[in-house]
Parts: structure tokens; sequence; C-alpha cells
């Protein structure tokens, strides 16, 4: 696996584990212990050791040693204390005769072949439990067992406690722990068993580490590392696949439906369709290889050049950082880590989405010209998907509300009828509005003139009056409406046809409002003593069955207006959008695989990080006001370059996070605790997704009556980059940053924006709390005179969004090309930050903190260590780099130009 930060490469702990398992019966709680070492023996005068310990289980039934983990590096000391401990889960079924073999050697350097043996020493659990004071002091011998070479203190670590201990109680490392990640609220237990199918459902292989710093005023914290896959990362983007297959196959059968068409205009349907085939039967083919696989919660980044996972995104891991301080709340802070979600396996030689999007609107005009179009603008051609959007939803639940009306008029139930009737007005309403378009109208002309046999208006054309199809109230109910016919092929077009047809479902829909304040009013009348009545009135007047036969033929009417509509609006805009990919095949269809590649893997990642977010927060009423009122911000942290094919990425990530605007979630109840249940749903088209969030019933019914009622969840995606390595360095010297300016400023606007609506809709003491009380006002502010200044390598941008969004309650995101180095070295940078801002942190340790939450060591056999490009020390060979260190460089300008050269030759030698 994969980490960012603390975490490392597959663990062989679980190996520890299952090597050990069979017999270490019957198991243990939770043991855990640090480590700290008296009086090493110096390997040379010159200079002290740079101690380090390993830690080996030894498997007494087979005779051998299976490696466990490592601590840390403490250099030129003879009286090392470690921050980094050990830790022994109830997983691991560790029982008191478990021996433990703990060896010190003296390491030169980050390499296998400096390492030298200092000593060792063994030990049984049992002896640590049963010691007085939990502690063992142990002499470490040479490997011949005739000398001693100092000693080493096993000291028992109890979590949770804070202590005012020694400084040999510094701190353990739980590297490999299986512990709960995400379903801790800010004052919940590991062990809250309510929540725990939530994060068995989708957060996979949890990883942990712990270590006590020590605060200002010389007391200790407790903080906790936890990260985990996310087995989102493969199950969102398998359903997108599927949805983008189904969609794509109903685009083959809307265009089909189009009925006739000329030759030229059937030609380029079938080529059109020829092209969807095409992109279908490569997503089956993806689909098909995805599902092959099993286990897998995470793509790393030697697989960019997959192509059966190019959807999936790379190294998608969720991190919290839990504090326990003396006296203090319980503070959690959560990231999700993930690699930049572009085209990898497509490549960047032209740009990324971003630029090849521009360049095919300017060019899409020409194309238009040339296979004979009508162009449509980017803004018709999304008003035509959106449109299509709108019929999908609103005809299905219009046609179940009107059930819904007559089942109540069954009853003869007033009330039940008022509101049925008043919710089938408003959809209907909605359904007019979303029809009420010039292109609509425009579009069924376009397509009559594509019809074979297609003539000229000379003449009125003979068609049904509005006056045959109006629909009015009459004592015996409304004029049956008359259907109008499709399109004409070889006769004139009526351009007033459509308003006709259109209107109608209006009328009818006051056709049934008319009928049942009738009915009520007459009911109504019906409660005055019978004496004034007939008997045969009153017999009448209760019939059950009376309101629904009145009301029946009303609805019948509207169901086949809409329908009417609904036929005549899909044709209309599935021609506009034949045109548009006519148009533009095959570089339109390309662009749309490219642009389905970033979203998945974009949608991964929020739906990850909404989930982290949704059930940390299940049980704080503010932030569940919050979401429903208002919605979440999602920042997206960026430490892209504007250099070579960064900039491609970034191109790529900008479309990507951009059209995540498109997605709202949901929560819904879930049929079980199986965690085949509380897997979240993707379902819609590419224009608009609903993500549905299942929870537990338990937990579903706490939450508020908007959220339990379905209301759509708001997502408001942000995107700030600034690129920090050496390629951004040319950039900004001989490039152009124009892209990142644009993007900041645009994504400000939008957090602005959505930081005043939250403050006209939510009191902010809702909003979490933090030891820096800076304003937010204040924040934004600098955060946007940041952002207009002109300053190379401006970290202040990411540091003061990143804080923006912990104070709006937002989920945060941070990526780089791989989510690898720079995303470590932020994450970790962000964290000790906190610490020291938040909680206090000594000033002494805030160095050694970041070192070791930053340490690389892995904990295979050996105690190789692992370099977050190339891997683990067995294959950490040197890598051919182009970009040698720019400050060397920089002490003579020719040289600069020379090295340029140089470089970029290279670079065009590698591409050719």
């Amino acid at each position: 696996m994969e980490m960012t930060g603390s975490a490392e490469a597959d663990s062989p702990d679980r190996e520890a584990a299952g090597a050990a398992g069979a017999v270490l019966v019957p198991k243990l709680p939770q043991v855990e212990f640090s480590l700290a070492c008296r009086e090493l023996a110096a390997p040379a005068r010159e200079r002290k050791p740079n101690a380090v310990v390993q830690i080996a289980i030894i498997n007494t039934q087979e005779q051998s040693l299976t490696a466990y983990s490592c601590t840390e590096i403490v250099e030129g000391t003879r009286d090392p204390l470690f921050l980094t401990g050990v830790t022994f889960p109830p997983e691991y079924r560790i029982c008191e005769e478990t021996r433990v073999k703990l060896t010190v050697y003296d390491v030169k350097d980050k390499s296998q072949e400096n390492r030298s043996f200092l000593g060792y020493t063994t030990f049984s659990v049992g002896d640590l439990l049963k010691s007085k004071e939990q502690q063992l002091t142990l002499s470490l011998r040479t490997s011949d067992g005739a000398n001693t070479v100092g000693a080493i203190v096993v000291s028992r670590l109890k979590m949770g406690e804070i202590e005012d201990g020694e400084v040999d109680h510094i701190a353990a490392d739980a590297r490999g722990q299986k512990c709960t990640l995400v379903c801790e609220s800010l004052h919940g237990t590991t062990n809250d068993k309510d929540k725990s199918p939530l994060m068995n459902a989708v957060f996979k292989n949890p990883v942990c580490k712990v270590y006590r710093f020590q605060t200002v005023d010389c007391k200790w914290m407790l903080v906790r590392e936890q990260m985990a896959e996310c087995t989102l990362s493969f199950s969102i983007p398998k359903q997108l696949i599927t949805l983008y297959i189904q969609e794509d196959m109903r685009r083959i059968q809307e265009l089909k439906d189009l009925g006739d068409l000329s030759p030229h205009w059937d030609n380029l349907r079938k080529e059109v369709i020829a092209h969807y085939g095409q992109l279908i039967s490569s997503y089956q083919e993806t689909l098909t290889e995805l599902n092959k696989l099993s286990g897998s919660s995470f793509k790393p980044s030697c697989s960019k050049s997959e192509k059966f996972l190019e959807f999936i995104p790379i190294n998608l891991h969720t991190q919290r950082m839990q504090v326990t301080c003396p006296k203090k709340t319980d503070a959690c802070y959560d990231v999700v880590t993930v690699g930049a979600p572009a085209a990898h396996f497509q490549g960047f030689k032209n740009g990324g989405l971003q630029r090849l999007l521009n360049r095919f609107e300017a060019e899409k005009k020409n194309f238009s010209t040339a296979y004979q179009c009508i162009y449509y603008s980017p803004e018709n051609t999304a008003k035509a998907k959106e449109v299509l959007t709108s019929i999908s939803q609103l005809q299905p639940l219009i046609s179940t509300l009107a059930d819904q009306l007559m089942q109540a008029a069954q009853q003869h139930s007033p009330d039940r009828l008022k509101g049925a009737l008043k919710t089938l007005s408003d959809k209907t309403e909605q359904f007019v509005h979303a029809l009420k378009d010039e292109l609509v109208k425009n579009a069924l002309l376009a397509l009559h003139t594509a019809r074979p046999g297609y003539v000229s208006k000379s003449k009125p054309a003979v068609c049904n009056n509005v006056e045959e199809n109006e629909v009015r109230p009459k004592e015996d109910g409304p004029a049956p409406l008359k259907r109008q016919g499709s399109i004409p092929h070889h006769s004139e077009y009526d351009e007033e046809e459509w308003d006709r047809v259109w209107a109608n479902v209006a009328k009818s829909l006051n056709c049934i409002i008319a009928m049942v304040d009738r009915l009520q009013e007459h009911d109504n009348n019906n409660q005055e003593p019978a004496s004034e009545q007939t008997l045969a009135d009153v017999i009448t007047s209760h019939s059950p069955g009376d309101w629904q036969e009145q009301i029946y033929p009303l609805v019948v009417t509207l169901k086949d207006c809409v329908t009417e509509v609904v036929d005549r609006a899909t044709k209309s805009m599935t021609f506009v959008l034949l045109q548009e990919a006519a148009c533009s095949i095959p570089q339109g269809l390309f662009l749309r695989q490219r642009r389905d590649i970033v979203f998945s893997q974009a949608l991964a990642a929020l739906a990850c990080g909404f989930v982290m977010k949704l059930y940390a927060g299940v049980e704080d009423k503010g932030f569940l006001q919050q979401l429903h009122l208002v919605g979440l911000i999602a920042q997206f942290e960026s430490l892209l370059s504007t250099y070579s094919e960064e900039i491609g990425m970034l191109e790529d990530m900008e479309v990507g996070i951009s059209d995540l605007q498109r997605v709202t979630f949901k929560i819904t109840e879930a049929k079980s605790d199986d965690p085949g249940d509380l897997q979240p749903i993707v379902s819609g088209r590419r224009d608009y997704y609903t993500v549905e969030v299942p929870l537990p019933s338990e937990v579903f019914q706490v939450l508020p009556e908007e959220i339990k009622e379905g209301k759509p969840l708001q997502v408001y995606p942000v995107l700030f980059n600034v690129g920090i390595n050496q390629q951004q360095t040319l950039a900004e010297r001989f490039g152009d940053i124009s892209s990142q300016e644009r993007i900041n400023q645009k994504n400000f606007e939008i957090l602005d924006g959505y930081y005043k609506s939250l403050s006209d809709k939510v009191p902010l003491q809702y909003l979490p709390c933090f030891q820096t009380q800076t304003d937010l006002k204040e924040l934004l502010e600098t955060l946007g005179q940041n952002i207009v200044t002109k300053k190379r390598k401006n970290v202040e941008i990411l540091w003061l969004a990143g804080t923006i969004c912990r104070r709006l309650n937002g989920i945060r995101f941070t990526s780089c090309k791989s989510a690898k180095d720079r995303t470590s070295m932020s994450v970790t940078l962000e964290q000790c930050a906190l610490l020291r801002d938040e909680h206090e942190l000594n000033k002494d340790y805030f160095v050694r903190a970041l070192d070791c939450m930053r340490s690389g060591l892995t904990q295979g056999e050996g105690g190789q260590w692992d370099d977050p490009e190339t891997g683990s020390a067995a294959e950490n060979k040197p890598t051919s780099r182009h970009f040698y260190p720019v400050a060397l460089l920089l002490v003579s300008s020719h040289l600069l130009v020379v090295w340029l050269i140089l470089s970029l030759a290279l670079l065009l030698a590698k591409y050719h």
C-alpha cells in the first residue's frame, strides 16, 4: 500500500500475524510498549551510534523469525529514546508465551549496505505483562552472546493514558495496527459497535501510528495517525462506467427513434451511432477487466500505464490525525490524499481537458460548416442535455403523482387530495418551465427540415387548433384531448404547433385543479343538515367512487399531454445532440471519453471524502444543519507545477473538479448492516449524478427530517493550486503561470460565495472552534490578497485555503502527480503545524514530530528503507533525471541556459 506521511508500502505485519497466529493462542488484549537504549557501545571512537531497533516475532514452532516493525533512527547518542514504539493489536493473536527479538543496528545512512549490527536481546510478552513496574531492562548481547554492548528498556504503554511520565515514555508507534478509522465522532471511542459496520463497508486495511509529544507546559499529548484504503476507489468508477454504457445505449436508441431522415442526415446518424458503439465496446471491455479484480482497494502509481485502470483514482487514501491533550477536548483532522484526477494513460502531449475543450469549441464552427450542420453553442448543447435530464426525471414523477391523486380521490379524502394536487401542480409547473425555451421550438423546426421530402412553408398548414384541444371543465368533465400527430414529413410545418402542444399540459392541469375545487366545494355543501337535502343527494355525495370517476378522464388527459410533449421534446433535443456529435467526430467523442475518465477519478475521491465527513459528523447537529441548509465545501489542494506534462494534468483536474458541481448526495436508510447494503450508489446521467449514501437504521433515524426525506445535499468543489517543485521554478522564470492564477481566482470567488451563503443561513457558532480565533472574513480577505499578489511559489495560498476549509467544516483533499512525495510533505507539515497552533506543541518537538511522521522505514525483512518514488531499498536504483538541482545552476545564467537546452533536447529525444 503506497502511503503518505507516516504510512508505508505493503506492510508485512499481517504476514507476521499469519505466521505466528496459528500457535499464539489464547490471544491477549492490545499490547504496546516503547523502547529506549542505555550505554550503547560506540562503533567507532570518532562518532556515537545512529541507533535503530528492528522488532521480530519468534515462531517457536517453526524455529523462524518474522520481521514485524522498526523504530526510527535516533542519531548521535549512546542513550537513544525512540518515538516509535511497538504495538500488538488483539488481531495478531499475541499470547504471553510469544517471544520477541529486538535487534539494534548502527545506521550510517538510509541504505541496507551501510548498517552494522550492535546487539540483540529477546523476551516474552508475559515477562513484560507480569513485571511489577510494567518495564523490562534487558542486556544487549553480541552475535556470539559473549559480550554485552549496552541495555534496552522496554516499557509498556497503555493507550489513552496521558501521564506526566519520564522521557523514556515519550511515544509509541503502532505501525501496521488495525484500528478503527473514520467511524469515530470527535468524542467517540474506537470501540463504538454501532458505527463499526460503516467502517467495514467503505474503509479497508487501516494503518495506525501513535506518538506522544510534549506540550509547552511540559504535559504530554497523544497523537494518533490513522490511514486507510477506500473501497470507493473501484466501486464508484465501476458504477459510473455502467451508467456511461447505459446512457450511450439510450442515446443510440433515441437517434434511431428520430425516424426517417434525409440521406445526408441519415448518413451522419449512422456515423455517430458507429462511434457510440466503439465507445460502448471500449467501456464494456474496461468494466469486464475491472470485475475480474478482487480484493483491491486502491490503485498504486505504478499502474498509471494500465489502460483498464484509467478510470480508477491513483493512491486514494483517507488520513485522520486524532489528538488527545490533558484537560482539553479531543480533536480530529481529516484529509483525503489522491493523485491528480487526470487521463494519465492517454498522456498530455496536446495538453489537458481545459486547453483541448477551448481549442475544440474554437474549431467546432468549421466542423459544422464542413458537415453541413447547424452550429450550437456550448450553452445550447448544455441546455439540450438539461432538458433531456429534466424530462427523464419529471415524466415518471408526474405519472406517479397523478396515480397518488387518483388514490386520494378513491378514498374520498379531502386532505390527501389537496396535498397530492399541490405536489402534482408543483412538478407539472416545473416540467412546463423546463420546456419553455426557444431552443426546443427551433430544434423542432430544424428536425422538420431534415425530413425526407421537406418543402418550404408557403401557406398556413392545416393543423389541429388550440380550441379543439383546449381542456376546460364542464358538467360532465373535460373534453378529451385530441392527440397531436407526429411532426409532418411531407407537409408544411406549423411553427405554432409546439406552442399549442406545450400549452395543453398547463391547461389540462388547470382543468384538474378546477375539478378538485368543485368536488371539495360540493363536499362542503354536503355537510349541511340532511333535512335540507334530498335522500338521493345524500347518497350521491357520499359515493366513494364518484370523485375518482370525475377526475380519472382529466388525469388520463394530463398524462397524454405530457407524453406528447416528451416525445417531441426528446426528438428535438436528440437532434441537437446529433448535430453536435456529427460535427465533432471523432474529436468530440475522444474528449467525452477523456472527461469521463477524469470525472470518474474525481467523483471517487469526493464520495470518499463525503462519506468520511458524514460518518464523523452524524452526531453533530450543527454539521447536519449546515449539510442540508447550505451544503459542504470540498477543497482540493493541488501541488502540480505549470510546466511540462503537469500543466496538462492540472488542465484535466480543473475540468474534473468543476464537473463535480453536477453531483448531489442523498442519505438513505440501509436495508441492513451488511457491508454490501452500506455501499454508496451512483445514479443519473452525465449532466447530473446523485450519490446515495446508506446509513444503518439506528443512525438514519436520528437525522434531521429534511435529510431523511431525501433532500439533495450540495457540495461546492474548489481547487487551489501552487506548484512547489523544481519544474515550477522553471515555469515561473521562463514559462506561463496564468492558468494557475486563473484557477485560484475563479475558485476563490466560489469559496467567498459559499461563505456568504453559509453566513446567511447557518449561525457561525455551529462551525468548529479552533484555538486560533482569526475571523473567517479576515482570512478570506487575506487569501484574496495573496491570490492577486505576484509572488513565486506562494504556499500561503494553500495554507489559508486549508485553514478556511477546516473552519467552514469542509472536506480537505491534497493532491500532486501521484499523491506521494509532495502530498506526504504537505500533509505531515500541516499536521505538525496544527499540533503547534491548536495544541501547543513544544517548539523543541516540532522538527522531531515532523521527522517521525515522515519516517520512510518499512517493516520488511532486514529493515529496508522505503523510498517514496522508487519503492523498497531492494529496488532502489538511481532513476534517470533530466532536471538537476536548480540552485547549483543559478550561479551562472549561462549554465542555466545550457542546462535548459540540454534538458529539452533529452526530453524531445525521449518522446521521439
